[in-house]
């Protein structure tokens, strides 16, 4: 009764983040509408690679609907195309059927229009999927639910990468699925995880944190809810595909696997230091990464059942996938829109937020001009020239050197490294944590919130210890 009344109970929240939703739905529109208008001097030059490179504006959308034959009426997975090593579209297959809807939508439209206008309805319901994952973790968010709705909707990211890829999809699903497990309905969580799995891989991540969190607090009904509307949501969109078009469907897994070292990976740099058989074999390649992997989650897991009080649910997501694109071997510029949602619930401070975004906007005009200098065969600038040209509000000149584009990976990559270095503080000392010192526990954390702990190393070691001293206590 007492939280009704002083606004601070659930229905207070949900009535709280009703009145600021118009707010918050608002700017993620106006910053959308600014990251088309970014677009517009690519499009008006039917994006072509070296104007667009040039005016840092690329998108994947227009380009593969006719690469990928949508404009020649083929369907995703179940018809393929030729003049690549590339047969079928190579997304999971809820992004390919969103490129398949809208495919249909512009069929009225000529011809000759459209390509652009493939790539304008996408950017409207990529949009409308922007606004959603807004509002979806402002929810999330609990009583900070208007510093993090801003947070998302105004970050630089959102207006430069919204429209590069289909990604938006997978991240507004990831976000609708942290909500709906914080108002403690882990099926529906699981069913809209598992449609986010369908549209891009790495929610796939998710499930660790969360069956980690639920094993530390005794949350077994909840885990396996989630676990099994996971397990079917993705089934009902994949069965499908695997059965009439298996040689599509797994276009996505195979290409996955056999792709090199892309930019923006760490081992970009590294193949320059001593690793460049690395560059050769896909295998050692693969290996690298992923081993790197199992060795970062593997300390997550030790994180999230021996730290001193159990960690919020956002921190551990931010973590587990902060773990996984340090060393993978391809990292898109767009790829920031997975981390921004779960970046502003898990520490919702803006000094480090913001010096993480300036090393988001220095990769994204980096690849950009360093892809304008490997398109056109030259050396590209050095940094003074760079920085000169950057000054006056101009690309430099022939785009950037290979020295200048590393620098540029670099920002990117310890950025978000010491993000994930300061959830891990937080973690270690939660009377750090900004969300907790406020007096919540998890606001995202549904049935975690408040919850009790059931198991952890620390209760392990504690009754192992008082076992011990029992035992060598003197009868008597």
């Amino acid at each position: 009764m007492a939280g009704a009344a002083t606004g601070t109970g659930p229905a207070g929240e949900r009535g709280r983040l009703a009145r600021l939703a118009p707010v918050l739905a608002g700017a993620a529109a106006v910053v959308c509408a600014l990251g088309w208008l970014q677009k517009q001097p690519c499009a008006s030059a039917k994006f072509d690679f070296i104007k667009t490179t040039t005016r840092a504006c690329y998108t994947d959308v227009y380009p593969l609907y006719y690469v990928r034959g949508l404009n020649d009426g083929k369907v995703p997975y179940f018809d393929s195309f030729t003049g690549s090593d590339i047969h079928h579209v190579e997304y999971p297959v809820l992004s390919g059927g969103f490129m398949q809807l809208v495919a249909w939508l512009v069929r009225p439209f000529g011809v000759d229009e459209r390509g652009m206008a493939f790539y304008n309805v996408t950017a409207l319901l990529l949009a409308v999927l922007a606004v959603v994952a807004v509002l979806a973790t402002a929810y999330a968010a609990g009583r900070r639910s208007l510093r993090a709705g801003l947070m998302v909707a105004l970050s630089p990211s959102l207006l430069l990468t919204a429209y590069i890829n289909w990604d938006l999809l997978a991240v507004a699903l990831s976000a609708l699925a942290l909500a709906a497990w914080s108002s403690r309905r882990p099926a529906l969580a699981g069913a809209l995880l598992g449609l986010a799995v369908a549209a891009k891989f790495y929610p796939l991540l998710f499930l660790g944190p969360l069956v980690l969190l639920c094993v530390r607090a005794g949350q077994w009904r909840a885990m396996g809810r989630m676990l099994a509307g996971t397990a079917g949501a993705w089934l009902v969109v994949n069965v499908p595909v695997m059965v009439f078009a298996w040689d599509g469907w797994v276009e996505f897994y195979s290409f996955s696997q056999k792709r090199g070292i892309d930019w923006g990976s760490i081992f970009f740099v590294l193949q320059d230091h001593g690793l460049s058989d690395m560059a050769a074999d896909t295998d050692q390649l693969n290996l690298a990464g992923t081993g790197t992997f199992l060795v970062l989650a593997a300390g997550i897991a030790v994180l999230a059942l021996a730290a001193p009080r159990r960690p919020r649910l956002p921190q551990l997501m931010f973590l587990v996938l902060v773990a996984f694109m340090l060393p993978n071997k391809v990292w898109s510029p767009q790829y920031v829109l997975w981390l921004l949602p779960l970046a502003v619930l898990a520490r919702p401070k803006l000094p480090a937020f913001l010096v993480w975004q300036v090393g988001e906007i220095l990769y994204f005009f980096g690849i950009w001009w360093y892809l304008l200098s490997v398109s056109l065969q030259v050396p590209g600038s050095d940094l003074s020239s760079t920085l000169s040209a950057a000054l006056h509000l101009d690309a430099p000149e022939g785009g950037i050197s290979h020295d200048v584009y590393t620098i540029a990976l670099l920002a990117r990559f310890v950025t978000v490294l010491a993000m994930a270095v300061l959830v891990v503080w937080d973690v270690l000392r939660p009377s750090g944590d900004i969300v907790r010192t406020g007096g919540e526990d998890d606001p995202a954390g549904g049935v975690l919130d408040g919850a009790d702990d059931v198991v952890s190393l620390r209760r392990w070691r504690g009754a192992r210890h008082l076992r011990t001293d029992t035992a060598a206590a003197p009868a008597g």
